[in-house]
C-alpha cells in the first residue's frame, strides 16, 4: 500500500508540509509507504478542455509542462492521495488547482482511475478559508468515486509564519487523527 500527499504551498517547510507531514507520519507508523510531493512552486498550466486525453487513452496530458504526467502517473499508482494547499483568497494554491483540473480529465476520461482510492484534503490557513479549499479538492475525490475519511475536526491548521501552525495543537491534533484514519481505512480496503 501507498499514499501519495502533494504539498500545494511553494512554500517549502511551511504550514501545509508541517501538516501534511504530521499525517504521513501516523500512515507510516502503521507500516504504510508513503511519498510527499513538492507541487507548489513548480510551472502548472490549468487545463485547456482540449481533451486529447479522452481521444489518445493513453493515461497522460499532452501537455507535459514541468512535472504534471509524473504526478498523474502516481497518483494512479498510489492506493490514496492528501492534497494539501495554502488558503489563498478562501481557495486553493494555482498549482492545487492545476492538478485537480488536469489530473481530474485525464483520470476519468481514461476510465476512472481514481474510482475507490482513499482522498483527503488539508489546508493551512492564516485566519479562514480552510473549508473552501477542503471543498475544492474533495471535489476532485467525489467526482472521481474515491472514499474520503474525516478526522475530528475539518482538516486544517491555522498560522501564518513558518511553523506557526505548530501552535494550532487542535489543528496538530487533527491531523495526527486524519493520518490514522487515512491508515486505518487503507488496511480495510487493500
Amino acid at each position: 500500500m501507498k499514499i501519495l500527499a502533494f504539498n500545494g504551498s511553494p512554500r517549502k517547510g511551511g504550514n501545509t508540509e508541517i501538516l501534511l507531514k504530521t499525517v504521513l507520519k501516523e500512515i507510516e507508523s502503521e507500516g504504510i509507504e508513503t511519498e510527499l510531493v513538492q507541487l507548489g512552486g513548480n510551472l502548472l498550466r490549468g487545463c485547456t478542455a482540449c481533451y486529447a486525453c479522452a481521444k489518445n487513452q493513453d493515461k497522460k496530458c499532452v501537455f507535459d509542462d514541468d512535472m504534471m504526467n509524473e504526478c498523474i502517473a502516481k497518483m494512479i499508482e498510489a492506493d490514496g492521495i492528501v492534497i494539501g494547499s495554502p488558503s489563498y483568497f478562501s481557495n486553493v494554491s494555482t498549482e492545487v488547482k492545476a492538478l485537480i483540473d488536469r489530473a481530474g480529465v485525464v483520470c476519468r476520461a481514461n476510465g476512472g482511475l481514481l474510482h475507490r482510492k482513499i482522498g483527503a484534503s488539508v489546508c493551512a490557513q492564516r485566519r479562514s478559508g480552510g473549508t473552501n479549499v477542503q471543498d475544492t479538492i474533495s471535489k476532485l475525490f467525489f467526482i472521481s468515486g474515491m472514499v474520503v475519511p474525516g478526522s475530528t475536526y475539518w482538516n486544517f491548521g491555522v498560522g501564518k509564519d513558518k511553523g506557526e501552525v505548530l501552535e494550532d495543537t487542535e489543528g496538530m491534533a487533527n491531523m495526527a487523527d486524519l493520518g490514522k484514519n487515512i491508515a486505518w481505512l487503507a488496511k480495510k480496503l487493500a
